[in-house]
């Protein structure tokens, strides 16, 4: 009996495999984005300042900016240990699954633009929703490059279920609480920053308080 020839392979069911050469991506486009950041905290001009009094004031007109660089910092941050996280699970990596997280990383890259927005119009509810729009890109791009990874078997079969839960639970409350900060701006958008700035604290610190540990 003949032997029957393997089927030759698509180009597309091997590229895009390498989930070291994903996750050294990653890390190369976040340490960017988060050196960008501080671009935006400009050095007073010689010509405005002939005094120590003048100094102060211009260094007090930057604290927009470096309230919203320090936001943004811890959003990256966030995000970072996120998608390390999920990588760090892999057992293999497909075409699809490296493209929905080049999708992720395309919205890193626009922290830096979201950031010198809403320094520059804190007031503006425009720039407010355009930042936290950019957050829950983020994190929907992030659950859906799991459940796809979760249906395409990318993960330990054993392990899928328990990192579905915390996966889901945890992108969930998070986008929820990012929407509720946001929509303190019918009010005031520096409640939203304020209220951003303490949902980002909450997981950067992850205190051990019990219902702050479930969100």
């Amino acid at each position: 009996m003949a032997n029957v020839p393997n089927r030759q392979r698509d180009y597309n069911e091997v590229a895009g495999s390498s989930i070291h050469r994903l996750a050294g991506l990653a890390d190369g486009i976040f340490a960017v984005g988060m050196t960008l950041l501080v671009l935006g905290l400009a050095v007073p001009a010689m010509d405005t300042v002939k005094s120590e009094g003048d100094l102060l004031r211009q260094l007090g007109g930057l604290l927009p900016a470096v309230v919203t660089y320090f936001m943004s910092f811890l959003t990256l941050g966030i995000f970072w240990v996120a998608q390390q996280t999920q990588l760090g699970r892999l057992e293999r990596a497909n075409r699809n699954f490296t493209w929905i997280h080049l999708g992720f990383l395309l919205a890193v890259t626009l922290i830096p633009f979201s950031t010198l927005l809403l320094a520059r119009f804190h007031w503006s509810r425009v720039a407010l929703v355009e930042y936290w729009l950019n957050i829950f890109v983020l994190g929907s791009v992030l659950l859906v490059a799991f459940e796809y990874g979760a249906r395409a078997k990318l993960f330990p079969e054993a392990d899928t279920a328990s990192i579905a839960h915390l996966t889901r639970r945890r992108v969930i409350g998070a986008q929820t609480l990012y929407l509720l900060g946001m929509l303190l701006c019918i009010f005031d958008t520096h409640w939203s920053i304020a209220a951003i700035v303490a949902i980002q604290l909450n997981y950067a610190i992850a205190p051990r308080i019990p219902l702050l540990r479930r969100l």
